[in-house]
């Protein structure tokens, strides 16, 4: 049955998975990274969570709620702790240096493979699209995701605001 389902899979999600592997396995390597780069994957990740959502259980409150739930509970969880010591920020260029993590990697992995064992789901039991504690779990799981993904990313903001703010102060006091 596994190869069947592999042999029925549009071309198009097998380049969609390389392309998330590629993106998640450079952040494998410490780097310097823009403020926009720090954006767009998590708004991206986060349309895609969201797709996930609404392709297979429309606007299901069930599965709206699991997600908007997880999605701040996790935010909140993830923005107590700190960046890892060796995140810097160069206000002068507006870069960041981040190290390396595995991180990202699990999280696109994961977005992936939910919305395909979902998508395979559906396609062979479309009467799953109206189960409400699927659709609670499954939304859930989309919003942990996003969850994570955008307040990995609001870290690295808080660090530009507060090192643009102490550059500012400074120049405003000489």
């Amino acid at each position: 049955m596994l190869l069947q389902i592999l042999v029925h899979t549009p071309r198009w999600v097998f380049g969609l998975f390389a392309l998330l592997f590629w993106f998640g396995a450079k952040q494998l390597l410490a780097s310097q990274v823009s403020l926009l780069r720090t954006t767009v994957m998590p708004v991206a990740m986060s349309g895609l969570s969201m797709y996930g959502v609404f392709s297979a259980f429309g606007d299901s409150p069930m599965a709206l709620a699991g997600w908007a739930i997880a999605a701040l509970v996790l935010a909140a969880l993830v923005l107590q702790r700190a960046l890892p010591a060796s995140t810097s920020y160069d206000a002068a260029t507006r870069r960041f240096q981040v190290a390396g993590s595995v991180v990202p990697l699990a999280l696109m992995m994961g977005i992936f493979f939910t919305k395909y064992i979902v998508g395979v789901l559906m396609a062979m039991h479309p009467v799953l699209a109206h189960d409400h504690n699927l659709a609670m779990g499954i939304g859930t799981l989309y919003g942990a995701f996003t969850g994570i993904f955008v307040a990995r990313s609001l870290r690295l903001w808080k660090l530009a605001i507060r090192q643009d703010r102490a550059v500012l102060g400074n120049g405003h006091a000489a």
